[in-house]
């Protein structure tokens, strides 16, 4: 096989498995070459993707070690995806009133899914996280593909417990500006103890859902170690949370004069 076929086919089977670890043997005896020859295509392979911004392929040594894909993004296509998402929510009919926007077509559409996760992805992949965490609603595409990315399982917190999910400890929270009595449980057999997770929603107000997530995973003494939201909303300024990351902040939603003030998080 010719070195650019080879190289172009190791990449593809590297950046289809996001965050997998494959032993250097695997592609030697795959493509019949010597590692010498594995770590010349690997470094020709990062070269490429550091000139595209879209991540870098980790080799580990040793014992258990090998080469895997972790997912990257660059600064300029950062800014590309969140002009993308604020040109879609300017759109003043998304506004439904009480200061809240439609999303769901956004939300739900596998383009910004990816991209919203490919931006999370890069922020968290060095926290050594075990699980992506989303409570289920609309967050659940861009948390589905952020834990693909970091080869995490994910895991749904549901609103009201369902039979099938076994046992499960659920919580009572506030949410909302009005401060509303909420639930929300988790099945017994969805994380082991003493683990790490990510937390990933599609939307922030004041932090309530997220503050009850985090706390339903301290039942299982599951440490939150990020929080990734992708629109957060600029008012109330105190949040129940800290230490969160988020794509797009909504500053104002004028529903007299039909104004939709968007900024985005430039410290990402």
């Amino acid at each position: 096989m010719k070195k650019n076929k080879r190289v172009g086919m190791l990449m593809d089977e590297l950046m289809s498995n996001p965050s997998r670890l494959f032993e250097s043997r695997h592609f030697c005896s795959k493509y019949d070459i010597a590692k010498s020859s594995l770590s010349e295509d690997i470094k020709l392979i990062n070269e490429i993707l550091d000139e595209n911004g879209s991540g870098h392929i980790e080799s580990i040594q040793g014992v258990g070690g090998g080469i895997k894909y972790i997912p990257g993004i660059s600064r300029e296509r950062i800014a590309d995806i969140q002009k993308e998402l604020m040109d879609a929510l300017s759109d003043t009919s998304r506004m439904l009133g009480g200061k809240y926007l439609y999303t769901s077509d956004i939300m739900f559409d596998g383009h910004f899914a990816s991209n919203m996760a490919r931006v999370f992805t890069q922020k968290f992949s060095s926290l050594g996280a075990d699980y992506v965490v989303t409570v289920e609603t609309k967050g659940i595409a861009i948390a589905s593909q952020t834990a693909f990315m970091l080869g995490l399982p994910l895991v749904v917190i549901r609103r009201e417990a369902k039979y099938s999910e076994g046992s499960t400890v659920s919580i009572n929270y506030f949410s909302g500006t009005n401060e509303r009595i909420q639930k929300m449980s988790l099945a017994k057999r969805a994380v082991e103890h003493g683990r790490k997770a990510i937390i990933i929603d599609d939307f922030m107000r004041g932090g309530g859902s997220l503050k009850g997530i985090k706390d339903i995973l301290e039942e299982f003494e599951v440490e939150t170690v990020g929080i990734g939201v992708a629109i957060e909303s600029r008012l109330p300024e105190r949040k129940k949370v800290d230490n969160y990351v988020s794509i797009i902040i909504i500053d104002e939603i004028d529903e007299e004069n039909k104004i939709i003030r968007m900024t985005a998080n430039n410290n990402l």
